[in-house]
């Protein structure tokens, strides 16, 4: 997974969530090429920061995959969004080709 900050430099606890995310689609590898995370620090009121979290995912279907923005002041809670999303994405997806194997298999008997 590439993870890309922009606004500011990143930490630790981010990078550290990212992985624990990243666990959660494992059980999708053989959907899944590769991810892009990227984090951004956007200004609000002048006060206070909000993070912008987007997931780019490559699929072997369909290659580049978009997913949702999602913002909040805590971006490991913007980045638990994202991932979410992109796990429910990744489970229709995996349900979708299983019921395409099975169409097929019931054809071809």
């Amino acid at each position: 997974m590439q993870i890309v900050y922009q606004g500011f430099a990143g930490s630790a606890d981010i990078e550290a969530e990212a992985g624990v995310q990243l666990l959660r689609l494992e059980r999708f590898s053989g959907l899944l090429k590769s991810c892009h995370l990227a984090i951004e620090s956007l200004h609000n009121d002048g006060e206070r920061h909000i993070y912008d979290v987007r997931l780019d995912l490559f699929t072997a279907l369909d290659g580049l995959k978009p997913m949702v923005n999602c913002a909040n002041e805590d971006p490991l809670v913007a980045m638990r969004e994202v991932f979410d999303v992109a796990e429910h994405m990744l489970q229709l997806e995996a349900h979708s080709g299983h019921a395409a194997e099975e169409s097929r298999a019931r054809r071809d008997h």
